[in-house]
């Protein structure tokens, strides 16, 4: 693929281009004219992901416009963010790129586009350039992670090529970031300022270090806001956060759960990422180690997921086993005692139609876990 391409536009003369002229001793000229010219060999290889770099006015827009046309932006209204897709798109395909992108917070879903967060309008905008994309069509998105916190653009970018790799399609970024490079892990970077084109492997997202420790009730009031059914949480729940680099990620309640038979069951009650941090598994990260200290110190440990993607996430798991299969369950808040059935229902279990699954932790016990965090 050759890039050609020129952009030229004459300087109208008035009383203050002749005081900058002379201030600065600018040369005089009626018209300013910028080129760039270069070969992209992107058909000589299978791609994915391409990345157009480099700083400000260095021609970036002006070369993806050139070599693959730029998309009009989109509009929003005052509706909820999930009524301006595409009218055609089914909830499941909305819900399903919501989640792939990161922007997780079901109740965020609900909101017009004006009031969310700068890192939740660009994830949400990044799911709607996606679901919207012809299915065979080349995505480009301009500005790309341009005018987001640079943590959220990291994990932003991760959960973009996941998408598109994941669903064999091709995507390309421009922006002014080179921290997203390690990120997005693009087949290839183009730099229009210095009209350098590279090819590049893919390698591994890099690594982070965190941290699980237990926290008292108080720290829920941080994490209450983005759970996706409810704010309230037992106050007999033992409580966990995991920390990135010193700063609260996710959050996870347990309780113990009573059994008519089993007297040693203990439950995830609650498991809450905060935005900026989702798309990186890390709810999962906690989860595990929660479940191998329990199961060290001799309880089974079950969670009781409602969210697809939650649901799908463990069931994919191959350190959790399917107990009950997602169906419907009764409607209204169970506190304590049985249910209809006559099944002993834990306490804090707010049910609804919605679907219900139960999984059991079958992974590896994890004493240094159990030392730390539960005795």
């Amino acid at each position: 693929m050759h890039l050609s391409a020129t952009v030229s536009v004459e300087i109208p003369s008035s009383g203050r281009t002749h005081q900058l002229e002379a201030l600065f001793d600018v040369p005089r000229a009626a018209r300013q004219t910028l080129s760039w010219e270069a070969d992209l060999p992107i058909e000589d290889r299978d791609w994915s992901v391409g990345l157009i770099v480099g700083p400000s006015g260095a021609g970036k827009s002006t070369a993806a416009r050139e070599l693959f046309g730029l998309p009009e932006p989109f509009e929003w209204d005052g509706r909820p963010v999930i009524d301006n897709f595409r009218a055609d798109l089914s909830m499941e395909t909305i819900s399903s790129v919501c989640q792939a992108v990161g922007f997780n917070t079901i109740p965020a879903w609900m909101r017009p586009y004006g009031v969310l967060s700068t890192g939740e309008q660009f994830r949400v905008t990044l799911a709607r350039t996606l679901a919207e994309s012809e299915p065979q069509g080349l995505l480009v998105l301009d500005e790309f992670t341009s005018v987001i916190d640079r943590q959220v653009a990291k994990i932003g970018s991760h959960a973009a090529q996941k998408w598109v790799r994941k669903n064999g399609r091709q995507f390309v970024a421009v922006t002014c970031h080179y921290d997203v490079l390690d990120w997005l892990q693009p087949d290839w970077v183009f730099q229009p300022a210095t009209l350098d084109f590279a090819w590049r492997s893919v390698q591994p997202r890099p690594k982070l270090e965190v941290a699980i420790e237990p926290v008292d009730f108080s720290a829920w009031a941080l994490f209450a806001p983005f759970h996706y059914l409810t704010a309230e949480l037992n106050k007999s729940a033992r409580c966990f956060v995991l920390f990135v680099e010193d700063e609260p990620a996710a959050f996870a309640g347990v309780l113990h759960r009573p059994h008519a038979k089993a007297k040693n069951i203990k439950g995830l009650s609650r498991l809450v990422t905060l935005p900026d941090w989702q798309g990186l598994g890390l709810a999962f990260v906690l989860t595990d180690r929660l479940a191998g200290a329990y199961s060290s110190a001799g309880f089974r440990f079950r969670t009781y997921p409602a969210h697809p993607a939650l649901i799908h996430a463990f069931d994919r798991s191959p350190v959790y086993r399917l107990e009950q299969r997602p169906g419907t369950a009764t409607s209204g808040r169970v506190r304590s005692g049985r249910d209809a059935g006559g099944r002993r229902l834990g306490n804090d279990w707010r049910q609804g139609s919605r679907p219900c699954a139960v999984f059991e932790y079958a992974g590896p016990s994890d004493d240094e876990a159990c030392s730390a965090l539960i005795r």
